[in-house]
């Protein structure tokens, strides 16, 4: 039974993605995997050995004014949309696949997957090493803190922070 095949070296060129606006950075060491299913606007910054994990399926969406620091893993077989004017600090990780539950015999890695997406409204800010799960929304102008794992939706103007991220304070 093959469970494994490549996804390839993550080399890309900026005539392969869905949509590359102007005045996208790519830092040395970025690798992008399936840029034929990612939208990226204008005024976009991605740091160094930061990865970009399109998938064979669903979109990763970046939008305009968008500040990804190096480090990055953003993995979108459930879809990601960051929408504009949004700050993800270095070693942020955002998850979209998850593996069903199912009896304690079936090894983890052998159970079907599952896949949800991610969104990122605008004015975000997403502080440094924080993990987003899959299926979560980070409403507008909401800061997550540093370390966060985010497995709950997080209201807009808000602050978060801790494991599982908790809600701080609504911001105004």
């Amino acid at each position: 039974m093959k469970l494994f095949t490549s996804h390839g070296d993550g080399r890309f060129t900026r005539k392969s993605f869905k949509h590359l606006g102007d005045n996208v950075i790519f830092e040395p060491e970025v690798l992008i995997f399936h840029p034929e299913n990612i939208e990226i606007g204008d005024n976009v910054y991605i740091g160094h050995r930061t990865i970009l994990k399109g998938y064979f399926r669903n979109t990763m969406s970046i939008g305009n004014n968008v500040w990804i620091g190096q480090n990055c893993f953003l993995h979108s077989g459930g879809g990601i949309t960051i929408e504009d004017s949004v700050g993800i600090g270095p070693f942020v990780k955002l998850l979209t696949l998850s593996h069903e539950v199912h009896k304690r015999t079936v090894p983890i890695i052998e159970r079907s997957q599952k896949y949800a997406p991610i969104y990122i409204k605008t004015g975000c800010d997403i502080g440094i090493g924080a993990i987003l799960l899959p299926g979560v929304t980070i409403g507008k102008y909401s800061q997550i803190g540093a370390g966060a794992v985010v497995t709950k939706n997080i209201p807009e103007f808000s602050v978060a922070v801790g494991i599982p991220a908790k809600v701080l304070n609504k911001r105004m």
